[in-house]
């Protein structure tokens, strides 16, 4: 086993959930004293940046969520080197480390060695749901950055093909119940996927030669115009039809008239253990949007405490976010 790690010492700092409680050591405000402009610095590069790219903002937040279902939420995300996380295959088109950098940058010429790229990402991923229609909540700042960065333990984040006891699961494993799962995933009312993840979806799902039943026969057609069969994998279609740069509850919409894009998305409305959660956001008398935004804002929050490092269990980068790690232990 091939482990990296960015540090002046030959220490290897392993991190487990059980060892570290969630959301210690961190508040609202953290840097008031020492980096007062921290949290509007941040504001104004992922402004800039998803000004000029909208595409940024979805990069941004799916960065943040990949970040913490790997180590905690501790920047290993950002850290460059043969086999770290950034290299498996459910990082290989995240986007968005530039903004990272450039926030650092900004923030270390006003108060150097201060703010940790871990909390850049928890702002920078708040901001940019913000920018595009979303609620702002509060953000816990205080974390340090990690040390570890290993392709393998990707393993540990939820799949496009998994089966809704594998996602309860995963997301249990972290601390977030099924609610968070429902709601966490309506993260994908922003951003675009790959034809090649859900291509055998419209052709031959479960070696049928037919499309997914699950999928509305309507839309199965609408897709398979994007999404030829042996075409363009690669090519980029939106998670929330009709909606895709706007933060919004159209993507539950859509899971309802079966026009969910992956298998796993899919999934949350047929199966009545995450279906009721769905529900939730189109009954009551609250208006929908905003009973959406406040249910994640506060997942985010809970997601954003998960394996927090604080104290000597990580560190604050210097000068920039996105490294390379420099050295190998084996």
């Amino acid at each position: 086993m091939e482990v990296y790690y960015y540090t002046k010492t030959p220490i290897l700092c392993l991190f487990t959930l059980a060892t570290v409680a969630l959301g210690q050591g961190t508040r609202v405000g953290f840097y008031r004293t020492t980096c007062p402009r921290a949290e509007i610095i941040v504001q104004s590069v992922v402004h800039s940046f998803v000004n000029s790219n909208p595409a940024i903002a979805p990069g941004l937040l799916r960065m943040f969520f990949h970040d913490c279902f790997v180590h905690g939420c501790d920047a290993s995300i950002l850290l460059d080197g043969y086999d770290s996380e950034k290299t498996a295959p459910p990082n290989l088109r995240l986007r968005g480390f530039e903004v990272i950098d450039a926030a650092k940058s900004q923030l270390e010429t006003i108060c150097p060695g201060v703010v940790s790229c871990a909390d850049i990402l928890a702002l920078a991923a708040r901001d940019s749901v913000v920018q595009t229609g979303g609620s702002r909540w509060e953000v816990r700042t205080g974390r340090k950055d990690g040390l570890v960065s290993q392709a393998s333990d990707t393993a540990h984040l939820p799949g496009f093909k998994d089966t809704i006891d594998v996602q309860i699961t995963k997301f249990a494993d972290k601390g977030l119940n099924i609610q968070d799962l429902v709601t966490l995933t309506g993260g994908h009312t922003i951003g675009t996927v790959a034809c090649a993840l859900f291509n055998y979806r419209l052709y031959n799902f479960n070696q049928t030669n037919r499309p997914d039943p699950a999928i509305h026969q309507s839309f199965v057609h609408y897709l398979r115009t994007l999404c030829p069969e042996g075409g363009d994998g690669a090519r980029r279609v939106g998670l929330d039809t009709g909606s895709v740069h706007n933060f919004d509850i159209s993507y539950y919409e859509n899971l309802r008239k079966g026009q969910g894009i992956l298998e796993s998305d899919s999934k949350l409305w047929s199966d009545r253990r995450t279906r009721r959660f769905v529900r939730r956001f189109f009954e009551g008398k609250r208006p929908k949007e905003s009973k959406f935004n406040l249910e994640f804002g506060r997942s985010m929050v809970k997601l954003g405490d998960v394996g927090v490092k604080t104290g000597n269990k990580g560190e604050i980068r210097k000068e920039r976010c996105v490294i390379d790690i420099g050295h190998m232990l084996k």
